[in-house]
């Protein structure tokens, strides 16, 4: 069996792997954390340690190597788990996203599914979900209540939001024009058992018939983390996100905003009288939304705040559609 798979290893790789140098029976599975973090940062890899790790552990059936054991972390890997770890971590040496390679990740408190090249949800995001849930009060007291998610990519916003609003008659509609996420949006719904309180339309917030959308009724709140990377930042991306995810959740146009105009355009005709809508963008964003609303003052949106990041950046805007008495 070793024989067997110093040869199948020798061949599959380009860099030295550690049963060459130790053989198989003896690596354990925090030796082995050790040296593919060592090769992984020799080689570019951000955030080396946490991807040695990471795949490790998913080898090992854990998501992370404090959740191994000690005892395990202690004992040799087998064969099989061997061969496993080097062919993910290759991919990751390719520049592939954990993410991808291990088919899933947490957000929140959910575990999603994730599939090249739908967007994979970053931390901020979360922190787009709490402020939803905080300034929203219509979700928490009227049965009647619902939300739009437009670009629902995994689903991770519009799956966490109805986990915290747990009201039977509260709904969520995700859109996405790529019918990728669509796909992972209602498989990690059904894996959650969520499918129920979601309706998933593939569309297009920029070309399809707004007809689609109104025929689903009042919305209680818009939200939206919308492609908004400015078309001269795409090209300083990691290679991460350039080669694997899908470019067109990311690039915004020239400014970033086509998309967020777009649903500043179209949220008034949406919204009940007294809706919300909650943007995530980049931190030049806010401004730009503000001077946005001063050209189009027939839009009925009031700017209500901005909110900062968890590193201190203006990431997020909350509006409000004004009643029609206004």
């Amino acid at each position: 069996m070793q024989l067997l798979l110093r040869k199948f290893l020798a061949k599959v790789a380009h860099i030295p792997v550690p049963c060459r140098r130790m053989g198989a029976t003896g690596m354990t599975p925090g030796m082995l954390a050790s040296y593919w973090e060592k090769v992984f940062r020799e080689h570019g890899i951000p955030e080396p340690e946490d991807s040695s790790q990471i795949l490790i552990a998913h080898a090992l059936g854990a998501k992370t190597m404090h959740s191994v054991g000690s005892c395990a972390v202690r004992s040799p890997v087998s064969a099989d788990q061997l061969v496993f770890i080097e062919k993910m971590a290759q991919e990751r040496l390719k520049r592939v996203p954990v993410q991808y390679i291990i088919g899933e990740w947490d957000f929140l408190d959910l575990t999603l599914e994730m599939r090249p090249p739908v967007l994979i949800p970053r931390p901020e995001t979360e922190e787009l979900v709490g402020l939803v849930v905080a300034a929203c009060a219509e979700l928490h007291h009227s049965a009647g209540a619902s939300v739009l998610e437009v670009g629902c990519g995994s689903g991770a916003v519009s799956l966490a939001l109805l986990r915290r609003i747990p009201q039977v008659k509260v709904r969520v509609i995700a859109v996405d024009k790529s019918e990728a996420a669509v796909r992972l949006t209602r498989d990690n719904a059904e894996r959650l058992g969520l499918q129920h309180r979601l309706d998933l339309l593939q569309h297009d917030v920029l070309t399809d018939p707004i007809e689609r959308l109104l025929d689903l009724g009042a919305v209680s709140a818009v939200v939206s983390n919308p492609p908004y990377i400015c078309t001269e930042d795409m090209s300083q991306l990691e290679p991460e996100i350039l080669r694997y995810e899908d470019h067109s959740a990311l690039h915004g146009g020239l400014d970033g905003m086509d998309v967020m105009k777009g649903i500043l355009r179209l949220a008034p005709l949406l919204l009940k009288d007294g809706g919300d809508v909650f943007l995530e963008g980049d931190p030049r964003h806010p401004e730009m939304v503000k001077k946005w609303l001063e050209d189009h003052p027939d839009g009925r949106l009031q700017l209500l705040k901005t909110v900062l990041d968890f590193c201190g950046k203006p990431r997020f805007i909350h509006l409000r559609r004004q009643s029609s008495a206004h």
